[in-house]
């Protein structure tokens, strides 16, 4: 079983759909017939509900996401036009940048405790591997990584950009952890980023070891590790 840590979001633009670095890979998994779960919180809203019925729809169970009625389920709306060289809409009005935006929406969405993982790795009872995506709240990791311990299973942590925090790999990850750095907006295509993370824990979960694991996933894209990594 894959079991991904993260925050679920809903895409509002056409055709609406499953959003965020969570979802992503999560669908990615289950494409390749990998048994995925996703634990997170939405709101108890239409987004909500339309992300819950998406995923089962996709085969991405769901048992662990919880409804939180104090904050609505994070909504990603499509970016906003392309600004002129000087930074600044058609009309003039500054235009925040696609990071700053995704900052402003994560702190509006319904936030993931340490207490929801613990809770959600003991009702699944899983093996296989642990993914914590880097917009998961520090907590959240840090009841990830003792989830993984009394598991046993493959913990995978992805953390910010290398550019928005060099070398801030978090204490206290055990030693065969994987840690990978996600592309910036800027940088790379998130959804091939998504699918590489998606392979690499798919064919771990089939009990390949890392370094097999993740040749395979490579593949032919192309993609080459840091030197931290």
């Amino acid at each position: 079983m894959i079991v991904i840590v993260g925050s679920p979001a809903w895409r509002s633009a056409v055709p609406p759909g499953p959003a965020g670095r969570a979802c992503g890979i999560a669908l990615a998994a289950a494409a390749r017939g990998a048994r995925v779960e996703l634990v997170g919180r939405v709101g108890e809203d239409a987004a909500g509900e339309a992300l819950l019925i998406a995923l089962a729809r996709a085969g991405v169970g769901h048992a662990t996401v919880l409804r939180d009625p104090t904050r609505p389920t994070l909504v990603v709306d499509p970016p906003p036009a392309a600004p002129d060289d000087d930074g600044s809409s058609p009309v003039g009005e500054p235009v925040p940048s696609r990071r700053a935006a995704a900052r402003t929406a994560s702190s509006a969405g319904a936030r993931l405790e340490g207490a929801d993982v613990d809770l959600a790795v003991r009702y699944l009872e899983p093996s296989g591997v642990l993914v914590v995506t880097e917009d998961a709240p520090a907590e959240a990791l840090a009841a990830a990584v003792s989830a993984a311990g009394y598991a046993q299973m493959q913990l995978v942590v992805l953390l910010p950009p290398v550019r928005e925090a060099p070398g801030a790999v978090p204490a206290g990850l055990p030693e065969d952890a994987t840690v990978l750095s996600v592309p910036s907006p800027d940088e790379g295509d998130a959804g091939a980023f998504e699918a590489i993370v998606a392979a690499y824990a798919a064919t771990l979960d089939a009990g390949a070891p890392p370094a097999e694991a993740f040749a395979a996933a490579q593949g032919a894209t192309g993609w080459e590790t840091s030197p931290a990594d």
